[in-house]
């Protein structure tokens, strides 16, 4: 049975622990199966990350939890510690080119192909820009006895000279909405999200306070 990233998504966390093992994988061989505490140092780092993340290890042993049973991942045993390595190719099927641009996507986000190209220098060496858009264009195009596409060609934001691609692993890519301005609107994340939900309902309760004390003023 394919890999069935459009009814059970991977999370955020598990994304990141795979991709992180897809790069050092490439960009540090001699340090590759990695070890529980440089796989939490490559999801938390600040640099080629998008969005940052600080993950504790009970969050990173979750996810390799969860994706050692879709067997993206592996436990191989080391000389003092376990090391973690993934699976990812074998099981979705695809060409080492391919799980770099995926790779690259689930680390840093939304990118055009150009982009993609020189992000890609430590972990394949395209030749142009063209060969990177054929790769996309098979994780796109790729049929439903296979799991499905992996990746999307946004619509090109207002201003843009280039469409950006999103992958698909973490379920369907949420656009920013465009403004009367006809500038794209940042998106909202959960956590945005929930903050502002958080800080409506500290305004709801004062205003409800006041209104409290002012029926009470008056009815004295």
């Amino acid at each position: 049975m394919p890999f069935d990233h459009q009814n059970t998504p991977l999370s955020a966390e598990q994304a990141r622990v795979l991709a992180t093992l897809l790069e050092k994988q490439r960009t540090v061989p001699d340090s590759y199966p990695l070890t529980l505490n440089s796989l939490l140092s490559g999801c938390n780092q600040k640099t080629s990350r998008e969005p940052l993340m600080q993950l504790a290890e009970a969050d990173a042993l979750a996810a390799l939890d969860a994706l050692r049973e879709r067997h993206l991942v592996i436990e191989v045993s080391g000389q003092r510690a376990m090391r973690w390595e993934h699976n990812f190719e074998r099981v979705l099927g695809v060409p080492s080119q391919a799980s770099a641009l995926l790779g690259l996507l689930i680390l840093r986000g939304p990118q055009t192909a150009a982009e993609l190209r020189t992000n890609a220098e430590r972990w394949h060496r395209f030749a142009d820009t063209s060969s990177v858009e054929a790769f996309l264009e098979e994780l796109q195009e790729r049929s439903a006895d296979k799991g499905g596409p992996l990746v999307q060609l946004l619509p090109k934001a207002p201003g843009a000279r280039e469409a950006r691609w999103a992958q698909l692993l973490c379920g369907t890519p949420v656009l920013p909405a465009v403004t009367a301005t006809g500038h794209a609107a940042p998106a909202i994340g959960l956590a945005d999200l929930s903050e502002r939900v958080a800080l409506l309902e500290a305004q709801v309760a004062q205003l409800q306070e006041r209104l409290d004390a002012l029926t009470r003023s008056l009815g004295d």
